[in-house]
């Protein structure tokens, strides 16, 4: 056999078995957990209460539900893909300021939730029990759907099934294969990818008013793929607002966010 040969079919080789190990450990990459014991106690500035529900399959997700004396409404917060409640229940109180009362979940396998996200459905599954969670303490006109990062896809998912006030994207992408491929660009992700979270399909049959967030330096989620997914939004109640500079984890230090966040939370189409 030839030098050239030779390295042409070690190449091969290496190539596959680093396309099954990417197969088999995605689930680690697109997923980073923290877990918490059980007896661990939260900490946070605004008065909230802990609680559990237990999913069809018999696991328990943890989740804050931060209160107002005279709320504005409720946001259902989904968070993103590394830590736990002991940092996304301190960054989705800052909505609490504001005036809203706000219900974040840990995902299965995160902080104190029990259980392993094998599949992607259940993702869906267990949000929708936090939004009927939502749905017998608020009226649905009174919710708004809020998703960060890995969270967006998730929070479309379930606007896509339901009729919140309105459904606000912070750095969302259009699909996880729109993600992945920029970075692997030789790698055939679409056929390897188990979790798909294809945003840009969800959001098609999203009803109510969507705002996207994204930074255009944005290292994790590229801007270009979060302009897609606003391309794919059907209904006329839609916006996008750019942050020059911002990136993946920073929107929330920008003067732009902090002037129009208000705004966007008391739906006013016509003021930003």
């Amino acid at each position: 056999m030839s030098k050239l040969k030779q390295f042409l079919k070690w190449t091969l080789i290496i190539y596959l078995m680093g396309l099954g190990l990417l197969y088999l450990f995605q689930h680690k990459v697109i997923f980073q957990p923290e877990k918490l014991p059980i007896n661990y106690t939260y900490q946070f500035d605004h008065p909230f209460e802990e609680f559990f529900l237990e999913t069809l399959d018999g696991e328990r997700l943890n989740a804050i539900h931060f209160k107002c004396k005279k709320p504005k409404g409720a946001i259902l917060y989904f968070h993103g893909n590394k830590g736990n409640l002991s940092r996304w229940g301190n960054i989705a109180s800052f909505f609490v300021d504001k005036q809203y009362d706000v219900i974040v979940m840990d995902y299965r396998s995160y902080g104190k939730s029990t259980g392993d996200i094998a599949e992607e459905k259940l993702l869906y599954e267990d949000a929708q029990l936090f939004y009927e969670y939502a749905l017998g303490k608020y009226q649905e006109s009174q919710v708004i759907v809020y998703g960060r990062s890995l969270g967006t896809s998730i929070a479309t998912k379930i606007s896509s099934v339901n009729n919140p006030s309105q459904l606000i994207l912070e750095t969302p992408f259009n699909s996880m294969a729109d993600v992945t491929s920029r970075w692997l660009p030789i790698v055939p992700v679409k056929n390897i990818l188990k979790f798909k979270f294809p945003s840009n399909r969800f959001i098609e049959k999203v009803k109510c008013p969507i705002t996207i967030y994204h930074g255009t330096d944005d290292g994790v989620v590229p801007y270009a793929s979060g302009k897609k997914l606003f391309k794919s939004i059907l209904t006329p109640k839609k916006r996008m607002i750019t942050i020059e500079g911002g990136s993946h984890n920073d929107l929330i230090k920008f003067d732009k966010y902090l002037r129009t966040i208000d705004l966007v939370l008391e739906g006013d189409l016509n003021g930003i």
